[in-house]
């Protein structure tokens, strides 16, 4: 017997579908927590909290990107080598779909601080379900649980 996936809700999407790639980290210092990041205000989302990254620009890797935006966002210097693909995120929201690559990352060179007016947090893995989240990163919480 075959079983089919339903439909989702909503219905499939009709037409072309705008594909935005974003690469995120999950950052764990030595005591094993997690960073997020809270969404600043004037940004979509805002108030939920999210592991750190961002969009890609054009002609750029994921993990050229990741290394760029962890700089831009929280002042550190990271080597594409302390990187570890780790999964990755495919959702659909309203006006876009989002396709994002995840990253462990366990080592990097400078002090964690918020560089674009947003507020960082430690959290440990068992709270991070407590914190609002986007719909692309609350399966994340799962994995990194079973992971670390």
């Amino acid at each position: 017997m075959t079983e089919f996936c339903p439909d989702p809700p909503g219905g499939w999407p009709r037409g072309p579908v705008k594909i935005i790639t974003v690469s995120a980290a999950v950052m764990v210092d030595i005591d094993g927590r997690v960073l997020i990041a809270k969404r600043p205000e004037g940004k979509s989302m805002a108030g939920l909290w999210e592991f750190p990254g961002g969009k890609l620009e054009p002609g750029e890797t994921p993990e050229r990107a990741i290394i760029r935006e962890l700089k831009e966002e929280l002042g550190i210097d990271i080597s594409e080598a302390c990187l570890a693909a780790f999964t990755f995120a495919s959702h659909t929201y309203d006006d876009f779909h989002l396709l994002m690559p995840v990253y462990l990352c366990r080592k990097w060179d400078g002090f964690v601080r918020p560089c674009e007016g947003q507020k960082l947090k430690w959290v440990k893995v068992n709270e991070l379900k407590t914190y609002p989240m986007p719909p692309a990163d609350e399966p994340l919480i799962a994995m990194i649980r079973d992971f670390l």
